[in-house]
């Protein structure tokens, strides 16, 4: 443990380059919030249902799900800098689409395209900072871009329901949009891969290198076999389903809060997002304090790697059974208080779940780990807003759907606990695997 901080002369290039990609889900999750803080002005202008807002809520996480593996696989195979640059343009110019629309259909394919074009924000963020981030390092940097999705909530709901109460919902999507495109020249002109980077200094790449950094360049296997060869290994699964349950209380909280708020606690649309805003500050702070700073320092004081990640992953998974007591008040101050305790909880492991592709991935592989589990996870994206609106249309009634997101929790942390194991290196795939033959 003879290396815990490197010296002052290291550099901090690679916190650069956190911070850029931190900004990149911060806007990238301004793109995605924007319809929850104008899904109640859009539900009266197009006279839609619960059922329908629920169907148009999920459209982006079809395609969005759909993509993530073989954007995984593009990503093995064509690099975190090429892949990351197509689809932040593409993210301003599905979002300025969605303005344009004057029906159901409309918003609803441009929510398809929003998808598409974001499919590779978390795998490709996973994959860069597997590149730029030594072991000891990798849960804070993960949590700064982890929790910039839940910071968006903080200031983007609100800043969002500002402008749409101000200029109108569609002036939401466009201000979005012209941010994303603003960030799209900034990762053009930053973000290299540490090989490649010019302002990277030599010491500061040692120091990454020597601290267990992924290794840059495609895998020996072709991209079929090594899906193959991950799709067999049972730690993929055993994070795969347990981030998917995270996910659907995730995405449950995000497209659904502030109309809860609206319609369960009578509140306005911007009353709501000012509400809104509470849980995910808390989430923010447990992300970058609990998921990143205090993982970063156990490990670095000579704790269990697994032993250390796994509680923050299992005890946090815990805490996001509190969305239960939601069920059992009607005062909306109690509401958010336990909703902030069950998203501050899944907050604090989320960054965990998202730093063990590059952890556990084999040479080349760590985006499609990260793609496969950001497949299933996004399913409950699509899967947690129609649900709940389905459930809310026949209740009136959030409970059912606040229930529903605590089952699936309890099946996540009996997959963290039995089903992952240890957190190590999955072994490279054997030679006739990564040529697709058979033995």
């Amino acid at each position: 443990m003879a290396q815990i901080r490197p010296s002052p002369a290291v550099g901090g290039r690679r916190w650069t380059i956190g911070v850029l990609l931190g900004i990149g889900i911060l806007i990238n999750y301004f793109d995605r919030v924007n319809i929850s803080v104008a899904g109640p002005e859009m539900q009266k202008e197009f006279a839609l249902s619960p059922t329908e807002m629920g169907l148009l809520f999920s459209a982006f996480f079809w395609s969005y799900a759909i993509l993530q593996v073989p954007v995984g696989m593009l990503l093995d195979r064509f690099g975190v800098t090429t892949v990351s640059r197509i689809g932040a343009f593409l993210w301003g110019a599905a979002t300025a689409a969605v303005p344009l629309a004057t029906s159901l259909a409309p918003l609803f394919g441009a929510r398809v395209l929003l998808g598409i074009a974001e499919a590779p924000a978390f795998p490709a963020n996973s994959k860069a900072t597997g590149y730029w981030f030594p072991r000891k390092e990798r849960a804070l940097a993960t949590a700064i871009f982890d929790a910039a999705a839940k910071f968006s909530n903080v200031i983007g709901v609100p800043l969002v329901a500002l402008v749409v109460t101000t200029v109108g919902w569609r002036w939401g999507f466009w201000a979005t949009s012209i941010l994303s495109f603003a960030f799209f020249f900034a990762f053009l002109a930053i973000y290299r891969d540490p090989s490649a980077d010019r302002n990277l200094g030599a010491d500061e790449l040692n120091y990454i290198r020597a601290g267990g950094a992924v290794p840059e360049g495609p895998s020996d296997a072709s991209p079929f076999a090594m899906l193959g060869y991950i799709l067999a290994n049972r730690k993929v699964w055993g994070l795969t389903i347990g981030f998917a349950a995270y996910g659907y209380s995730f995405y449950l909280f995000l497209t659904w809060l502030p109309g809860y708020l609206v319609s369960t606690m009578h509140m306005s649309v911007l009353k709501s997002a000012g509400y809104t805003a509470a849980p995910w500050l808390c989430a923010t702070i447990a992300d970058l304090v609990v998921g990143g700073w205090l993982i970063d320092a156990l490990i670095a004081r000579g704790y269990d790697e697994t032993r250390v990640r796994k509680t923050v992953l299992v005890g946090g998974m815990a805490l996001g059974l509190a969305v239960f007591g939601a069920t059992m008040t009607t005062n909306p101050i109690w509401a958010v208080f336990w909703i902030a305790i069950a998203l501050s909880g899944l907050a604090a492991a989320a960054p965990v779940g998202w730093s063990i592709p590059s952890l556990i991935a084999p040479r080349g592989g760590a985006g499609t780990i990260g793609g496969v589990m950001n497949f299933v996870n996004n399913l409950m994206g699509a899967l947690a807003p129609a649900v709940t609106g389905l459930l809310v249309g026949a209740t009136n009634s959030f409970s059912a759907a606040f229930a529903v997101a605590g089952v699936v929790l309890l099946i996540g942390i009996f997959s963290y606990v039995v089903v992952l194991g240890r957190i190590e290196t999955i072994p490279e795939p054997p030679a006739d695997r990564a040529t697709g033959a058979t033995r």
